[in-house]
C-alpha cells in the first residue's frame, strides 16, 4: 500500500535569472532536425518563431498547466470507492453472552449514473486546455515573427537614415564654406540646418525603437537584454487568392476555436450529467450483524435522498446558462476571427499597391538622380540641389522600406488568423502528457 502512494519530491527555486547570453545557448530542438544553431547563425523569421516557442520563459508554465489539466481529468475520470464500515460493542454487563458486530459496504450509485457525461466532460476539457496552449504557442511564435520584421525594417530605415543625414552634413559644411568665403549668405544654411537637425532626430528615434525591439525580442528568447543577431530578409507567404475556402476551415484549424468548441462540449456535457444529477443520492451494499445474543443477521442495506426540497434544479439552470454562455462566446470568437481575416485581406490589397507605387516612385526617383549626377558633372546644377535630389531619392526608398514592412506584417497576420504557417502540433512538451491517439488535441 505504501508503494502505490505518491512520494514527496523537493524542487527548490532558482537562486539567479537563467538568460541565455548567446543564441547557441538557446534550446533550438526543431521538428525539421535543422542544424544546431551558432553565435554567427542567420535565422529565419520562422525559425525565430519556433525558437520562441522553445525558449520563452513565460511558456515554461505550461507543462504546469498541462499537468494540472491531466490531473483534474485523472480525478473526474476516477470511480467513486465504495465505503466500508465497522462496528465492535464490547460485552459490558447484562444476560448477553458475546459482545455485537456490525459490518457493511455500500456504493453510491448516483455518481455511477453521472459517471459518463462527466467523464466526457473532463477529457473534452482536457482537449480544450491543449488547445489553448497550443494557441498561445502560436501567439508567441507569432509576436517573435512580427518583432524580426520590423528589427529588419528599422535596420533598414536606419541605414538609409544614416545616409541621409551624411548628405545634409557635406552640403552644410560646403554651403558653410561656400558662406565664409563671401560667395553665399549666411541665410542659406538656414533650412539645411534645420533639415539635419530633423534628420537626426527621426534617426535618433528610429535606432531608439529598433533597441526597445530587440529588448522585447530578447526577452521572448530568453536573451540577455544586449544579445544580437543576424536577421533574414523576411518573405512571408502570399496570401491565397480565394479565401472562401480558408474560412469555412477555420473551426478545425484555429486552436483558439477548437477549446472553444471543446469546451463547449464539456459544458454540453455537464448539462446531461446535472439532468442526471436529479435522480437521488443513493447508496447499496450488503450489511452483516451480530448482535450480544449471539444472533447473526445479512441482508441489503440502501441510503436513498428524498427528492423533496432539492431536485438539482440549480445544478441544471447553472450548468445551462454555463452552456448559452460559452455558446455566444464561440459565435463571437468565430465572428471576430472571419472579420480580421478580411480586414487584413484587405488591406493587404491596398499595401500591395501602395508598395507598387512606392517602388515605381522610388525608380523614378533613382532615375532623376542619374540625371542630376550627370548635370552635376556638367556644372549645369549646384551641389546644393543635387543633394536635395539626393535625399528625395532616399525619402522614396524609406517610403518603399516602411510599405514592404507593413505589407510583410499583414501577410503574417493574416496566416496567423487562417491557423497557417505553424506546426499543427505542440512540441515544447514535457513527455507522457498525452498520446496523440488518445486526445483530439494533444501536445
Amino acid at each position: 500500500m505504501l508503494a502505490g502512494c505518491a512520494r514527496y519530491a523537493a524542487e527548490p527555486l532558482a537562486t539567479g535569472p537563467h538568460l541565455a547570453a548567446d543564441v547557441a545557448a538557446l534550446n533550438d530542438e526543431f521538428p525539421d532536425s535543422a542544424p544546431a544553431l551558432t553565435s554567427t547563425s542567420q535565422l529565419s523569421i520562422d525559425q525565430i518563431g519556433l525558437l520562441a516557442i522553445l525558449n520563452d520563459p513565460d511558456m515554461a508554465s505550461e507543462f504546469g498547466q498541462a499537468e494540472q489539466a491531466r490531473a483534474a481529468r485523472l480525478t473526474s475520470l476516477a470511480l467513486p470507492n465504495p465505503q466500508l464500515s465497522f462496528a465492535a460493542m464490547a460485552l459490558l454487563s447484562g444476560p448477553a453472552s458475546t459482545p455485537s458486530y456490525a459490518v457493511s459496504l455500500s456504493q453510491d450509485i448516483a455518481s455511477l449514473i453521472t459517471y459518463k457525461p462527466r467523464a466526457a466532460a473532463a477529457r473534452a476539457q482536457f482537449g480544450a486546455v491543449n488547445a489553448e496552449l497550443l494557441w498561445q504557442e502560436w501567439q508567441v511564435a507569432q509576436q517573435a515573427r512580427l518583432l524580426a520584421v520590423d528589427i529588419y525594417g528599422a535596420d533598414q530605415d536606419i541605414k538609409i537614415r544614416s545616409k541621409m543625414i551624411v548628405i545634409l552634413n557635406n552640403e552644410l559644411t560646403d554651403v558653410h564654406s561656400a558662406a565664409e568665403a563671401g560667395n553665399l549668405d549666411l541665410s542659406d544654411e538656414a533650412p539645411l540646418r534645420v533639415a539635419a537637425a530633423s534628420a537626426e532626430s527621426d534617426l535618433a528615434a528610429a535606432r531608439l525603437s529598433q533597441l526597445q525591439l530587440w529588448q522585447s525580442l530578447d526577452a521572448l528568447l530568453g536573451l540577455e537584454p544586449s544579445v544580437r543577431f543576424s536577421i533574414i530578409a523576411p518573405i512571408a507567404a502570399s496570401p491565397p487568392a480565394d479565401i472562401t475556402p480558408f474560412l469555412s476551415g477555420l473551426p478545425a484549424r484555429r486552436p483558439d476555436l477548437v477549446a472553444l468548441q471543446l469546451g463547449y462540449d464539456a459544458a454540453d456535457e455537464d448539462v446531461r450529467a446535472a439532468i442526471l444529477a436529479q435522480f437521488p443520492a443513493l447508496s447499496i451494499g450488503p450489511a452483516f450483524g451480530s448482535d450480544t445474543s449471539n444472533v447473526h443477521s445479512l441482508g441489503p442495506q440502501m441510503t436513498i435522498d428524498l427528492p423533496v426540497f432539492d431536485r438539482n434544479q440549480g445544478g441544471v439552470a447553472g450548468a445551462d446558462a454555463t452552456r448559452d454562455v460559452l455558446h455566444a462566446q464561440y459565435q463571437a470568437a468565430l465572428d471576430a476571427a472571419a472579420g480580421q481575416v478580411q480586414s487584413l485581406t484587405t488591406n493587404i490589397a491596398m499595401l500591395q499597391s501602395n508598395l507598387a507605387q512606392a517602388t515605381k516612385a522610388a525608380q523614378d526617383a533613382d532615375e532623376t538622380l542619374k540625371f542630376a549626377d550627370d548635370a552635376y558633372a556638367k556644372s549645369s546644377i549646384d551641389e546644393r540641389a543635387f543633394a536635395d535630389y539626393e535625399t528625395a531619392a532616399l525619402d522614396r526608398e524609406i517610403d518603399m522600406t516602411d510599405t514592404q514592412t507593413a505589407l510583410t506584417t499583414d501577410e503574417l497576420a493574416l496566416q496567423i488568423e487562417l491557423g497557417l504557417g505553424f506546426p499543427q502540433m505542440r512540441i515544447a512538451t514535457a513527455p507522457g502528457v498525452c498520446t496523440a491517439s488518445s486526445e483530439k488535441v494533444c501536445p
